[in-house]
């Protein structure tokens, strides 16, 4: 049986809203009940079964997208372009690599953040911090910033377009492989990276030749199996979107195919824990440098407790400094206790720092040298680093300093377009790929 909404609450529900008007939420809540699913319970089975092959080390998660989704991004060309660098990062991994790629975006409900204040203060002026475009607007006036429920209702249309859009895409011959040179631009082509991927697409294109003329032409080449993920925040958004399966009984959250439970929000007892036991979707955690071994035992306990494969993910974020230290222990006494679960790397969120001019940037270096870390780990205890989750975009934007082209903090300024933290973009994150391939090859 599924908690309702007031159970969760009275348990101390981390990072909510805090809204004026509880009869608007009520009624964007109503509204949410009666929508049609998002994705399907099948969706989410198939997927299980996808990371229950990457926790048996026989497959590779990559998850990425943007920080936070906004309404106004909503465009052909922006989920085009995500899905683009998503697709050439799996083309890259899967043909360099040799190893089956898993691809779920963080994309089609991203629209909710947690903050480290409840407040933000501007020249003296004191409002709501932002928490995404869920609860509030980005800018900073009092009316903008106060949370309004009917943004939860503008979400789920949100993300109904962008899986509409998606679903055309990977299944309307946008993702077949021999697409590989054109997912290609001008911009990347003339880079470095992108020269490098140029040279890997005509190898795969020469591949495909052969396979043709010998008869082989497997669905596989010209589709993609490609799933949603996001945050699971906002307690009235995922409660509502929690449908009982025809087919078998059982909760899904049909908002995503995969939802996690923040760094701010895994506390045990809490309300984010609670409603995600009930549900059958594939589900993660994320565990940052203050989590003890005892700490993920128990989660993985309160979360898996049958210890399904594929049901369970945890998704390390410690920064590149501390993820040599704090890794070790961790992996090895849940991997000692016998724990089924997928080991993922997260190297963007511990790795955040304010640049000289006031952004909030991250190095490329710091997060290689986290990906590097949370392989040589898992390389010396004998387990399977399963996967890498990104903020990235398909977009040329100059949000991460380094990287191939060597962005420093005054180029930040250029084209900094995030609402909240800093992604890679596409030449940084096929750079990405090119480096994590390596690794795989030797893992």
């Amino acid at each position: 049986m599924i908690p309702d909404l007031a159970a969760l609450h009275a348990r101390g529900a981390a990072q909510q809203p805090s809204y004026p008007d509880p009869a608007a939420v009520d009624r964007a809540v109503a509204r949410l009940r009666t929508a049609p699913p998002l994705v399907f319970a099948g969706e989410c089975d198939d997927l299980t079964e996808k990371i229950a092959a990457v926790t048996r080390g026989e497959a590779f998660l990559l998850q990425g997208g943007d920080c936070a989704e906004t309404f106004a991004g909503v465009t052909a060309d922006n989920v085009r372009n995500k899905l683009r660098v998503l697709l050439q990062m799996a083309v890259v991994l899967t043909y360099a690599a040799s190893v089956p790629v898993v691809k779920v975006g963080r994309l089609a409900g991203q629209y909710a953040k947690p903050r480290s204040s409840d407040d933000e203060t501007r020249d003296g002026v004191t409002l709501p911090a932002y928490r995404g475009d869920a609860v509030n607007g980005f800018e900073f006036t009092p009316e903008t910033r106060t949370p309004d429920p009917q943004r939860l209702v503008d979400v789920y249309h949100s993300s109904a377009a962008t899986l509409n859009l998606v679903r055309a895409f990977v299944t309307g011959g946008y993702a077949d492989l021999r697409q590989v040179h054109t997912w290609n631009t001008d911009f990347v082509r003339s880079s470095p990276i992108g020269q490098r991927y140029e040279q890997l697409a005509g190898e795969i294109e020469r591949a495909l030749t052969f396979m043709e003329a010998i008869g082989a032409d497997p669905d596989e080449f010209h589709r993609v199996d490609f799933h949603s993920s996001h945050e699971a925040l906002v307690l009235e958004y995922e409660h509502a979107l929690t449908r009982i399966d025809s087919r078998t009984g059982s909760p899904y959250d049909v908002s995503g195919h995969f939802v996690w439970i923040g760094e701010r929000t895994r506390q045990l007892d809490g309300a984010h824990v609670e409603l995600l036991r009930h549900i059958k979707n594939p589900i993660g955690v994320k565990l940052g440098p203050t989590t003890t071994p005892d700490d993920a035992l128990a989660l993985a306990s309160r979360l898996n407790p049958e210890n399904t494969p594929g049901r369970l993910t945890f998704i390390t974020r410690f920064g590149a400094g501390r993820i040599r230290d704090g890794l070790p222990e961790l992996v090895e006494k849940v991997t000692a206790a016998g724990v089924q679960v997928a080991w993922v790397c997260d190297p963007m969120h511990g790795n955040t720092f304010e640049a000289s001019s006031g952004y909030k940037t991250r190095r490329f270096d710091d997060v290689i040298e986290e990906v590097q870390g949370f392989f040589d780990v898992h390389h010396a205890l004998g387990t399977w680093p399963g996967g890498i989750h990104v903020e990235l975009t398909g977009d040329d934007v100059t949000e991460c300093v380094g990287g191939g082209e060597e962005l420093a903090e005054i180029d930040l300024g250029n084209r900094y377009e995030s609402v909240c933290d800093p992604r890679l973009n596409r030449v940084q994150s096929l750079e990405l790929a090119f480096l994590v391939a390596a690794m795989l090859r030797r893992a």
